[in-house]
């Protein structure tokens, strides 16, 4: 597959243009950060400056989430650097506004900015104790021990610390990431704290969007510091995007609006190749998560034995019996069925181990191809890099981690994170790849990455993925449909958008009807309702 056509937004990120609306959605490194708050304070920005700019958006989130009348009594954990004398500002402000502010310092050494603000709390009256067992109740905890780039993990007195801050029974806020967690990986460094909110500065870093730190992290929000486009540019520009996926920009990539006079066969006709009899649900699953995304026209490729159980479910799906095996696998596409006519195809829930000669002729299809389940487990047995190479049409292959390992072996062990190894296997195969978790990676042959990591626990049900594969099949056959000539391009936002739609569907669900009543069918009927939320 040689064509990689980078989205268009990206485009203007290359000469630093259109940076200021898409910067709140970008990715960072601990490098990368440091780098940008390096530019700043070449261009002449003062430290202390910033620190009172940070400082004072954290403590306005602060007085709006957690009122004085009924989180008076505030204690404030300062670390010995800037993350320490943000913490700090925080503190002081708070006292301004009339709440009771203690201060535990439990370094006997800061960093100089962080000790002139030290002398300042304690010059103000604020109680300043060294040790967390003499703080007085509180009804609110600032964690500002470490913040974005600790590499070394937390032992002794400061693991001491951390563990007084997860006892501590009121809410905990965390300044910029929860103390001990890696920037990049997420990663735990011997220990780290529970934050009920984490407060992410100025720019997203990548442990917010990594599995292992959510059970760390509580509720994310980031505290948006006017970071000038420029200073994100002059770092970010030269490197493929990394971003997470916002409500903004779902709603700049959905199918929508439609022309006043389209048809059906302009916004998209997909396949589904899906089902077998032992798996005859999965059929169902996908093509209400087809019916879900808008398709005009929706085909579906399933057993011969499974025809009229899917029509009755169906009506408006064009459905297609094929001949079958004897352990009721497809054993290979009518010829009748063109596969040239469809936008996009989308292949695999259900379909079982033994239908290779489905899974191969869509392979050799010019369509767009999103290959799932079965569809990935068959790629596997076949030299999948080579296989994909072929390929006229972008491919789309959504893995879980079993199934990603398969397909891309050692991968996932030697990145950094899920992130980074759904770009090698991207940029590997030439495919979008879609590595499923609880914060789902997106990745672009060219670099290009995307995370969505609002999710629940809900989904971690069979089905869920299936209805998945409809809803991208559908949004993938309307992007080939209305633009053909960047396929590719076309491919990765159905993928982003998909992924974050059923994410936003999924919750929905499980806040009416709690993470355990969530199955297939209750979550294809949530996406229509949620978008139109998303919409409003």
């Amino acid at each position: 597959m040689k064509s990689q056509h980078l989205p268009s937004e990206t485009s203007r990120d290359r000469d630093g243009a259109g940076l200021l609306n898409g910067a709140l959605d970008r990715v960072v490194t601990a490098e990368q950060m440091r780098a940008i708050e390096g530019h700043l304070f070449d261009q002449g920005m003062p430290v202390a400056a910033l620190m009172e700019k940070v400082a004072g958006r954290i403590a306005i989130w602060v007085m709006a989430q957690f009122p004085l009348g009924r989180y008076p009594r505030v204690a404030v954990v300062a670390g010995p650097g800037h993350n320490g004398g943000d913490a700090l500002v925080v503190g002081r402000e708070l006292v301004a506004q009339g709440y009771g502010v203690q201060v535990c310092c439990p370094t006997s050494r800061q960093k100089p900015l962080t000790t002139d603000h030290l002398r300042y709390v304690s010059y103000l009256g604020l109680p300043v104790v060294e040790a967390m067992a003499e703080l007085a109740p509180c009804d609110l905890l600032i964690d500002g021990l470490f913040g974005f780039g600790l590499e070394r993990p937390l032992e002794g007195g400061m693991a001491a610390v951390v563990a007084a801050i997860n006892a501590a029974h009121c809410p905990v806020v965390s300044i910029d990431l929860p103390s001990g967690l890696h920037t990049d990986t997420g990663a735990v460094l011997g220990t780290a704290v529970q934050a009920t909110h984490t407060l992410c500065l100025g720019l997203w870093k990548r442990a917010c969007l990594q599995d292992g730190a959510l059970a760390y992290l509580g509720q994310l929000h980031l505290i948006d510091f006017d970071i000038p486009p420029g200073a994100i540019a002059a770092v970010l520009a030269p490197l493929p995007p990394v971003r997470r996926a916002t409500v903004a920009t779902v709603r700049a990539k959905l199918p929508l609006p439609r022309q006043l006079d389209t048809h059906k066969y302009r916004v998209g006709q997909l396949l589904l190749v899906t089902g077998s009899r032992p798996y005859a649900g999965a059929a169902l699953l996908t093509a209400l998560g087809a019916r879900a995304s808008g398709v005009g026209m929706l085909t579906l490729a399933v057993p011969e034995s499974l025809r009229l159980m899917v029509v009755a479910q169906m009506p408006e799906a064009l459905v297609v019996g094929c001949a079958e095996m004897e352990d009721g696998a497809i054993a290979h596409l009518p010829d009748s069925l063109d596969l040239a006519r469809y936008d996009a195809i989308a292949c695999g829930p259900g379909l079982s181990r033994s239908a290779t000669h489905p899974v191969q002729a869509v392979l050799n299809s010019a369509a767009p191809l999103l290959l799932d389940a079965d569809g990935l487990n068959l790629l596997a047995d076949l030299d999948a890099t080579a296989t994909l190479a072929q390929r006229s049409a972008p491919t789309v292959l959504t893995p879980h981690r079993g199934e990603f390992e398969r397909l891309f072996s050692g991968v996932l062990a030697e990145a950094l994170d899920a992130g980074a190894a759904a770009q090698a296997a991207a940029e590997r195969s030439g495919a979008v790849v879609l590595l499923k978790g609880a914060c789902t990676a997106i990745a672009h042959p060219n670099g290009t990455l995307w995370y969505v990591p609002e999710s629940t626990p809900a989904l971690a049900r069979g089905g869920s993925g299936d209805v998945l594969t409809g809803l991208i099949g559908g949004l993938l056959a309307q992007g080939a449909a209305s633009a053909p000539g960047d396929a590719l391009t076309a491919a990765l936002d159905a993928a982003m958008v998909g992924a974050w739609w059923h994410g936003q569907a999924a919750r929905a669900a499980a806040a009416a009807r709690t993470e355990l009543g969530v199955d297939g069918p209750q979550l294809a009927q949530s996406l229509s309702p949620v978008l139109a939320q998303v919409l409003a």
